[in-house]
């Protein structure tokens, strides 16, 4: 019963750190954009989303890659990717990339 204890302490104690995640994550609450890469800012007349849910970091579903965010706009010409993080106690999480471009 302790070595399930202690596994389960480790486990809770990774997940909780944080250290996975390259972007600034809040323990309460998150909501940032984060820049991911740009060509060029100017020109973009369209707007792509694409986005991923995660519940109590056990079931995640979505689809939020580039291309997907690139179709749902119908871009052809990628200008710039940005994310956007959304968080509650971790519980509740929701990653967004956004396209920009024509």
């Amino acid at each position: 019963m302790k070595r399930v204890f202690v596994g389960l302490s480790m486990v809770a104690t990774l997940a909780l750190s944080g250290c996975a995640f390259p972007s600034p994550v809040g323990m309460l609450y998150t909501d940032v954009s984060l820049p991911i890469t740009a060509t060029s800012a100017s020109g973009a007349s369209k707007e792509g989303q694409a986005t991923c849910t995660s519940i109590l970091s056990l079931v995640s579903t979505g689809d939020c890659s580039v291309e997907t965010a690139a179709k749902n706009g119908k871009i052809q010409s990628i200008k710039s990717v940005d994310s956007k993080v959304f968080s509650v106690l971790g519980f509740y999480n929701t990653y967004t990339t956004i396209v920009r471009g024509n």
